[in-house]
């Protein structure tokens, strides 16, 4: 039986596409590259170095300055260009009603989680939120999941991480634990099913349900 349940932050509890692609458009300009808002969803949720070697080819030297650029546009404006999914309270509290632990395990920066989740009067349902250090690598998404895990003390079959992307999929695999893909977030057609997502959900109501039965 599942007693506590891991959510990944960006595009899984929060629309924060706006703020992210309009962050990486104005790092990747620093940088001499012009990009379309619309082609850099992508980079909604995974660790974002990566996202910048593996997309455009940078060097960990030019992708590591990519990640300062985003930074310094996305605490003085990105920050705010964000919000949740609607349904997003309704399904916590009926989840929390039900004597689930809910977790927050995400590569963004922890105290920006933290800030959104307060910000909308949820961080208080939370009993963990986890996520990387600001002017670092995100942390890899198995890394922040075991560290999550770790928090509350729950065993690998007792606990589901819940998110959006491959990279949701692939951390959780490799801490040892189920995951449940989302369709309404970032993810492309075909990704999670390609990336072996134990359970995929189409929309909230679907998600709870599937969360309530496990």
């Amino acid at each position: 039986m599942i007693d506590t349940i891991l959510f990944d932050f960006d595009g899984t509890l929060f629309d924060t596409a706006e703020g992210i692609t309009k962050c990486t458009q104005y790092a990747l300009k620093k940088q001499g590259i012009d990009a379309a808002l619309e082609a850099l969803r992508c980079f909604a949720g995974p660790p974002l170095i990566d996202m910048f070697m593996e997309k455009y080819g940078m060097d960990e030297e030019h992708a590591k300055q990519a990640l300062l650029d985003f930074q310094e546009r996305y605490i003085s404006a990105g920050i705010n260009e964000y919000k949740p999914f609607d349904g997003i309270g309704e399904l916590i509290g009926a989840l929390k009603a039900n004597g689930k632990k809910l977790c927050v395990a995400t590569s963004k920066p922890e105290f920006m989680a933290v800030k959104l989740l307060k910000d909308v009067g949820l961080f208080d349902l939370f009993d963990s939120v986890r996520g990387s250090v600001i002017g670092k690598n995100n942390v890899a998404k198995w890394q922040v999941v075991i560290q999550t895990m770790e928090d509350i003390g729950c065993t690998e079959s007792s606990c589901v991480l819940v998110g959006d992307t491959k990279w949701d999929v692939l951390g959780a695999h490799r801490a040892g634990i189920r995951c449940v893909g989302v369709r309404y977030g970032y993810a492309a057609d075909g990704e999670l099913e390609q990336a072996g997502a134990d359970y995929i959900a189409d929309d909230l109501n679907a998600l709870e349900a599937l969360l309530l039965k496990l």
